[in-house]
């Protein structure tokens, strides 16, 4: 969590790649096809973040559970030229070398600039 907020907020794509496994899977969106592989990730993060500016990121403690964690994250930002938020969730699986095997996100978009609603806020942790 830590990484990806970092990361996100300077636009760092390779910070985010060493995440993740050689052979996992990454669904970015329920209905779109996975990525696979660090190749995938990459290539989801680069065009991501080639059309995002000044990005300001919270995301909530995680709730782990063995192999896996539930990360909730806001990010408010500029998105091709216009004020946006993003909100959503991750729901993560490790393999035996702690790096990312799977990755499943949900999320919404909303066209304008907002921080986390004060009801999100006590849960969120800028140290997670």
């Amino acid at each position: 969590a830590r990484t990806w907020t970092d990361a996100w907020e300077a636009l760092d794509v390779e910070a985010i790649v060493a995440l993740y496994a050689e052979d996992c899977v990454f669904s970015s969106q329920p209905f779109r096809e996975p990525y696979r592989g660090r190749a995938g990730v990459r290539e989801y993060v680069t065009a991501a973040f080639a059309s995002e500016a000044n990005p300001r990121v919270w995301v909530s403690s995680p709730l782990v559970d063995d192999r896996r964690a539930s990360i909730s994250w806001w990010c408010a930002l500029r998105e091709d030229g216009e004020d946006a938020t993003l909100a959503g969730t991750s729901v993560i699986r490790f393999d035996a070398d702690d790096l990312v095997a799977e990755q499943w996100d949900a999320w919404n978009v909303l066209d304008q600039r907002r921080e986390p609603p004060t009801i999100w806020s006590p849960f969120a942790d800028r140290d997670a």
